[in-house]
């Protein structure tokens, strides 16, 4: 294990490593549902916001889509743009980094794949790829949440 004493160790030692996936979040809300009222103004079903996935006509089965996920940063200037975003969106409030390695073992059915719309390749979607029931997929992101490392109000850093 290695300790960074300042966030430009991080990004150093990140831009080592294949691949990583970062998500921004607000402080108070969960790194990969939306739990609280106010988090989304879009329609949220059992935590999972509905423009994310592609839901059935009842809402509770996910279709798989290579163009639908959970959105993450796979490139340091983009991760600044999006925290950035977050940051005006919330002043006063401490946004941290939640990130994750493209080597760790998402469950199945889920995959990190780069955004269509993104010619930089450095916006990732967290895909389903198999069909499930809401419940499972809810499940399967409470799991990467709780493995997720956490960068606790990055503002400084970035």
């Amino acid at each position: 294990m290695e300790q960074f004493k300042i966030m430009e160790d991080l990004r150093v030692y990140l831009k080592t490593l294949e691949k990583w996936f970062a998500r921004p979040v607000v402080k108070g809300e969960h790194p990969t549902l939306y739990l609280n009222p106010n988090s989304s103004n879009k329609d949220v079903i059992n935590g999972i916001q509905r423009d994310d996935f592609i839901f059935s006509s009842c809402g509770n089965w996910i279709h798989p889509s290579d163009e639908h996920g959970l959105s993450f940063s796979a490139h340091w200037q983009h991760l600044k743009g999006i925290h950035r975003m977050k940051s005006k969106r919330n002043p006063g409030v401490p946004v941290s980094v939640y990130w994750v390695l493209e080597a760790s073992d998402i469950p199945s059915g889920l995959a990190f794949i780069a955004d269509p719309r993104d010619r930089k390749k450095q916006h990732y979607l967290l895909c389903a790829t198999e069909r499930m029931h809401v419940e499972k997929l809810r499940e399967k992101l409470e799991w990467i949440a709780d493995r997720m490392s956490v960068i606790r109000d990055a503002q400084v850093g970035l």
